[in-house]
């Protein structure tokens, strides 16, 4: 009898959890500010939003003094596809932003990622596969460094 009412239980919660709106469910976020003496002391923040296919959340500090950054990634996906952006910045003009993408199906797979940072200076890579067919696939994967000079390497893997 307990078991039946505790399992009863937990499906009522459960429908009561799905038929609240999407929006309510996501959006999460928090601020944290600490203060001591003589002026010292800081604020800290994350928040994050979540949907079906995507997430974004965003996080930071700052110091009374001025120093602090600031984070934030957010990603999508579904069959077939991924893609994701993070972003570190800080107070002293500092930072990075990378981004990522990939896709795959019918055989293929496609995938790229590029880190910039704040002096303009890049690193990147792609990546790239193919099922030939014949029980061979072909892959190909560049790197591009930040001075601007790029490697690739390539190939067929042989049917075993």
């Amino acid at each position: 009898m307990y078991k039946t009412l505790l399992s009863l239980a937990a499906l009522a919660a459960g429908l009561a959890a799905t038929a609240i709106p999407a929006e309510a469910q996501v959006r999460r976020g928090h601020v944290v500010s600490v203060q001591g003496a003589r002026g010292h002391g800081g604020t800290q923040w994350r928040s994050a939003s979540r949907q079906r296919g995507s997430a974004t959340i965003t996080r930071g500090a700052q110091t009374n003094s001025g120093r602090g950054y600031q984070a934030s990634r957010s990603r999508s996906y579904g069959p077939g596809h991924y893609e994701a952006d993070r972003s570190v910045q800080a107070n002293n003009g500092r930072g990075a932003a990378t981004s990522r993408d990939a896709s795959w199906g019918n055989g293929a797979y496609n995938g790229a990622r590029t880190t910039t940072l704040n002096n303009g200076k890049s690193v990147a890579r792609t990546t790239s596969a193919v099922n030939n067919g014949d029980g061979t696939a072909s892959y190909s994967s560049s790197v591009t460094g930040p001075k601007g000079g790029t490697r690739t390497v390539s190939g067929t893997v042989p049917r075993p």
